[in-house]
């Protein structure tokens, strides 16, 4: 491969654990959570002219989300992605080849997802390790090797895609019906300047007074009402179970009815909700039956539905019986847990898919290629959180800022473990001190992600 003059070389790669208690529990999925570990990574790189700089990387290990089991115990799910995280810190340096980021990452793509294999076996998992898994613990390796790019360069990383330090077009990343596009071309080296705040509504959350058994009094809002009047919330996301029809629908209703008195005493007339089954609904006709039901109940409230996340099983292959093209003509459906390749991406779209989900847990390589990717199909796009906090808060933020047409961007951190944000919040004001529905994503400028410890 021709070297560029701008290319790095890993000289060193470190991690810690950070664990936090969550100030209240959330449920997803069926699984309730109150708990969560942070994998912090360090990367030092060196330029071929002998510059140095140190990358970071965080990203809470979400086991239950990415590797969700009904055989395997919290402990073991965390342990092996733990055990992963040690594999590939040797496996980041051991590296040895100068090249971009995302160069390094493809290249290093298929050892580790052999390493999360070797985890399976030696650990001798009931289930295997999922690829969706294995990308959340490459996420801050990668992320901290971007970071170092663009803090050795001097400039923020998303500065850092275009033809002068990137070798390769897309085709070499995704295949040749991308051959002649750039990265570049579907990513913009500037932040918008704000983003809309999208708020989780958890199931176990309470919406009004009577909701509340026990107050937690640590000055943090507590009922619905209250979260909207603090931080000027325009955008809900709702939590919802997927197999209680009667209890969703009543969900989705109440929560409309409450935020319309709220939204009316404060002078807002438009607001969005997304709608999270984590793939809760055993078929499409559940969502269908369930979409009917909510505009005949408040067709305002129907109206308000900005996008539906991955509703059914995330194993589309073995499901490929529901398919969304009639709900998509409804509501945009978004691919979330199923999207770790573009594989996944071309058969979501196939099964009437509208929509994708970013994640900076998924990795920062593969989601400006799947950014690119969805963008040149004219698809729905939003970035979701893993309950980011700190610096994963900051790298999530910083993607959703610079991939055009990403209407909002969740952050419940400041929700379920405002801690881990504490020492974030003076320093970043605009992302961690929320008045007005809004981030203030264009205070991200870098260097690097942007994120210092």
């Amino acid at each position: 491969m021709t070297r560029h003059a701008t290319d790095i070389q890993i000289r060193d790669v470190s991690f810690e654990y950070e664990d936090y208690l969550y100030r209240v529990p959330i449920k997803f999925g069926g699984m309730v959570l109150d708990r969560v570990t942070l994998l912090n990574v360090w990367v030092e790189v060196e330029t071929n002219s002998g510059q140095v700089a140190r990358g970071f990387g965080s990203m809470p290990l979400g086991n239950v989300w990415s590797f969700p089991s009904r055989v395997l115990r919290y402990d073991q799910t965390l342990g092996a992605m733990k055990s992963l995280a040690e594999k590939l810190q040797r496996l980041f340096a051991a590296w040895d080849e100068p090249g971009h980021p995302l160069d390094i990452f493809h290249a290093l793509e298929p050892s580790i997802l052999a390493a999360a294999r070797e985890v399976s076996a030696e650990r001798q998992l009931a289930e295997p390790m999922p690829t969706l898994a294995a990308l959340v613990v490459a996420s801050p390796f990668d992320a901290a090797v971007h970071d170092a790019f663009g803090k050795v360069h001097g400039r923020s990383s998303y500065q850092t895609y275009g033809r002068d330090f990137v070798h390769h077009d897309l085709g070499h990343y995704l295949g040749t019906e991308f051959a002649g596009q750039w990265l570049d071309e579907w990513i913009s080296p500037e932040p918008k300047p704000h983003l809309p705040l999208y708020h989780l509504v958890g199931a176990l959350d309470p919406i009004t007074d009577a909701d509340v058994t026990q107050r937690v009094s640590d000055g943090l809002p507590e009922t619905l009402p209250e979260w909207i009047r603090a931080n000027g919330l325009t955008h809900l996301k709702i939590k919802l179970n997927g197999d209680d029809l009667r209890w969703d629908v009543e969900r989705v209703l109440t929560i409309d009815r409450v935020t319309a008195e709220v939204q009316r005493e404060r002078g807002v007339g438009q607001w969005w909700y997304s709608l999270d089954f984590n793939e809760r609904c055993g078929h499409v006709g559940y969502l269908l039956e369930f979409l009917a039901k909510v505009r005949q109940g408040s067709p305002e409230g129907f109206e308000r539905i900005q996008y539906i996340e991955q509703p059914t099983a995330r194993d589309l292959a073995a499901h490929r019986h529901n398919v969304m093209h009639e709900a998509a003509r409804l509501k945009p459906i978004v691919i979330d847990e199923s999207l770790t390749d573009l594989h996944s991406l071309r058969l979501a779209q196939e099964l009437g898919y509208t929509g994708a989900a970013l994640k900076a847990c998924k990795g920062q390589s593969a989601s400006l290629l799947l950014a690119a990717a969805a963008r040149m199909s004219g698809m729905f796009l939003c970035v979701q959180d893993l309950t980011c906090p700190g610096a994963s808060l900051i790298h999530s933020a910083g993607l959703a800022a610079h991939i055009p047409g990403v209407a909002a961007i969740e952050a419940n951190a400041r929700q379920y473990c405002p801690a881990a944000n504490a020492p974030w919040r003076d320093r970043f004001p605009g992302i961690f001190q929320v008045t007005d529905g809004l981030l203030r994503t264009g205070d991200l400028t870098g260097p690097g992600l942007g994120a210092v410890p």
